[in-house]
């Protein structure tokens, strides 16, 4: 199953408390809260791009499934990570106690990122 496509947000839940627990300032919550973001994955074997694009900002990630890579954050800080795929149709990623694990499922990615007892789900459909 390959992830290439372009997804564009359906929903998400608990964004403004997860994003406060990230430390981003309040009016970015407010402005980001109601943008329909789309993200653009092209998938070339184990090698990932992801290109996550929200009204101005542009949030891009390049990774090899398995191997150190470098992943920019929502709070833009960069951090050391690996992902890893469990089956054909899930990445985890552990990245400065943020839990990251994205699926697919038919035309539907599920994101959903763990940071101790606060979760965050976002639910986007190919487009």
């Amino acid at each position: 199953m390959s992830f290439t496509g372009k997804y564009e947000l359906q929903s998400q839940e608990n964004f403004e408390p997860f994003m406060k627990a990230l430390g981003l300032p309040d009016d970015q919550i407010q402005k980001g809260k109601d943008i329909k973001s789309t993200t653009e994955i092209v998938q070339n074997g184990k090698k990932f791009k992801v290109t996550v694009t929200t009204g101005s900002k542009v949030l891009t990630n390049e990774f090899t499934v398995g191997e150190e890579c470098e992943i920019e954050m929502l709070t833009g800080e960069k951090a050391k990570g690996i992902v890893q795929m469990e089956g054909n149709n899930k990445l985890i990623a552990n990245v400065k106690g943020l839990k990251s694990i994205t699926e697919l499922n038919g035309d539907t990615i599920t994101h959903t990122m763990v940071m101790g007892d606060l979760t965050f789900k976002r639910i986007s459909k190919r487009v």
